[in-house]
């Protein structure tokens, strides 16, 4: 090997190496390898600026937009209540869980996808004492197998979808010309990935009892000293009118007691789980400020007080703010309404807290106390405003709590429906219609520009890009060619043989490093050993791809992994015992089914 190639090797296993073994943060730690090899004279700067470029890269930026406006709308919420009911097994949850999850991981990124479902599920399983622990990695594994079976499931396939288009554009590259020159379509992994993602979730319901933990949390809601109480109105147009309190699940809302109902002139205490709900109904529930959050994305639910219709901004542009009373506040011994709190703070008292205490008072005639805990919804710069006043001892903003949109949760739906389909048949590109798409959220307002900017998490971004930057120095640098020889001199001649080690090096790599990162240092490898055997580059391009997606066995491989791994109370080795095993089982899988579909042999000329 020439000079470059060991530097690029020695910069690779340090990557890999800090990665493992550092708490950097993974897009620093890429971006630091990639300057290496920018000082060290190995790649120039058009060279390592080509992942910013990559399609791949800017569509999954894009699909953060189309994501943000599914969940500002409540749309993905609303959908997943009503396909997750109410199992009676936690087999049943699971695989309550599994299925839509790996149905909508297909058709959108599982990152902002399992972001969205994590608090839903959540909220679930504390309603039907299940164990978070039990629920979480099969979340994080259900969209890892479904984003398996469609181009725009994951970011590793749509950056590895961006390095096939690159790579067929080589004018040196005889194998290149093995590959589609479009890239892939829309379902073309899915004759893999589809039989993958089935035999994956039925391994997950049938060993999951023995391999996932059981673990409750150490702390509950029930233990939150603050104690709200606050009134919700039964929209009048919603769905919930005719409902039993049951059927619109208000029963057994986690931290949270429906007090009362108050109808006309008769009030009903403690309603019945068959009390069926009537127009305009005044609920008055007493709880924990997360679940009284949670309470306000409930369609079919509006603020009791007309008040928050009065407040100057929009309510897609408010958040929910903790305010503590304190002594000196000129509203202490007068009610909310009197002191006309609204007019002198532009802010809505949402729910009181007091001492764990239930206030049985509509809202607007509770009498303030120094220190009182309010719940107000406001503007967005109600927190900073107000942290220096006098009037309170401790303002908060809540996070992610601005009320969705529930009037824009069709049009959001039919916006991510029309995405599929007009790249499924071809009409149009993946960046082009998930830029349509974006734009389309932001102007019918299922999305605000600032809260779509917000959207887009960056760290992402540099990671893929930095990656993509680094596999061109291994192929510029010629590590990759080197690589393959050497592979090729472990394994020997066998095209199988080296299709097996090329699947399994990437799953490895994938587990220990970064499943984007893995997929893309191991690209040019997969066609450097296609080159070397003479032999058509896709076998090795998909094994490939779907070693660095199928990311189990740790949870620092996977981004989804490693957001389920605090609300599930895991441990290292809980990935381990439950992810090993199904990595076995996918790499069987794959290397059987992927010469069945795509030959060894060249095409031959005409």
């Amino acid at each position: 090997m020439g000079p470059d190639a060991w530097i690029t090797l020695g910069v690779v296993a340090l990557v890999m190496g800090l990665l493992v073994a550092t708490r950097y943060g993974p897009e620093v730690i890429m971006l630091g390898g990639l300057t290496l090899l920018l000082t060290l004279g190995v790649i120039d700067g058009h060279e390592m600026l080509s992942g910013i470029a990559n399609p791949g890269v800017v569509t999954v930026g894009v699909l953060f937009v189309v994501a943000e406006g599914l969940k500002q709308t409540g749309g993905i919420g609303w959908l997943a209540g009503r396909i997750l009911g109410r199992p009676r097994s936690e087999t049943l949850a699971q695989g309550r869980i599994m299925l839509p999850v790996a149905g909508l991981s297909a058709f959108m990124n599982n990152t902002p996808l399992v972001a969205m479902m994590m608090p839903v599920i959540n909220d679930w399983a504390r309603r039907l004492g299940f164990a978070n622990s039990r629920l979480m990695i099969p979340l994080s594994f259900a969209s890892i197998l479904g984003g398996a079976c469609t181009l725009i499931g994951t970011s590793t396939t749509l950056v590895y979808n961006g390095l096939i288009i690159q790579e067929t554009e080589r004018a040196d590259a005889a194998v290149a010309s093995t590959l589609p020159a479009e890239g892939l379509g829309m379902f073309t992994i899915a004759v893999i990935g589809l039989p993958c993602a089935v035999a994956g979730m039925g391994f997950i319901l049938v060993c999951g009892r023995r391999l996932l933990p059981d673990r409750k949390p150490a702390i509950t809601l029930q233990d939150d000293p603050r104690r709200y109480t606050v009134e919700m109105l039964v929209d009048p147009d919603g769905p919930l009118v005719g409902q039993t309190i049951e059927q619109a699940g208000l029963r057994q809302l986690p931290g949270l007691f429906l007090m009362e109902i108050d109808r006309g002139n008769t009030i009903i205490p403690a309603a019945g789980p068959t009390e069926r709900l009537q127009s305009s109904d005044r609920l008055v529930f007493a709880g924990v400020v997360e679940s009284v959050v949670d309470l306000q994305k409930i369609r079919g639910l509006l603020p009791a007080t007309d008040q928050v219709f009065k407040l100057e901004s929009p309510r897609s542009q408010r958040c929910l703010v903790e305010a503590v009373v304190s002594d000196t506040c000129p509203l202490v011994g007068r009610s909310i309404r009197e002191g006309q709190f609204r007019t002198r703070y532009n802010a809505v008292v949402i729910a009181v807290a007091r001492s764990g205490q239930r206030i049985h008072k509509k809202i607007g005639d509770i009498v303030l106390r120094s220190g009182d805990t309010l719940l107000l919804e406001t503007t967005r710069d109600f927190a900073v405003s107000m942290r220096d006043s006098r009037d309170f001892y401790l303002v908060s903003q809540i996070a992610d709590s601005t009320p969705p949109r529930h009037d824009k949760a069709g049009i959001a739906v039919v916006l991510l429906a029309a995405l599929v389909a007009v790249v499924a048949g071809g009409w149009l590109s993946m960046l082009n219609a998930a830029l349509i798409c974006a734009g389309l959220m932001i102007l019918t307002r299922c999305c605000s520009a600032s809260a779509a900017r917000r959207s887009i998490d960056w760290q992402v971004l540099l990671v893929i890009a930095a990656a993509i930057g680094i596999g061109k120095a291994m192929d510029t640098s010629g590590l990759a060619h080197h690589m393959s020889q050497f592979l090729l001199g472990t394994v020997g001649a066998s095209r199988y043989g080296v299709l097996v080690v090329l699947c399994a090096l990437t799953m490895f790599f994938a587990n220990i490093s970064n499943a984007k990162a893995a997929a893309v240092l191991m690209f040019p490898v997969a066609v450097a050993a296609a080159a070397d055997l003479n032999v058509s580059a896709m076998p090795y391009v998909i094994a490939t791809l779907l070693g660095a997606v199928y990311t189990f066995a740790t949870p620092i491989g996977f981004q989804t992994n490693l957001m389920v791994y605090g609300p599930g109370g895991y441990r290292f080795t809980d990935y381990l015992k439950i992810g090993i095993p199904l990595s076995i089982l996918l790499l069987v899988l794959t290397v059987w089914l992927v010469p069945m579909i795509w030959a060894f042999q060249l095409p031959v000329a005409s």
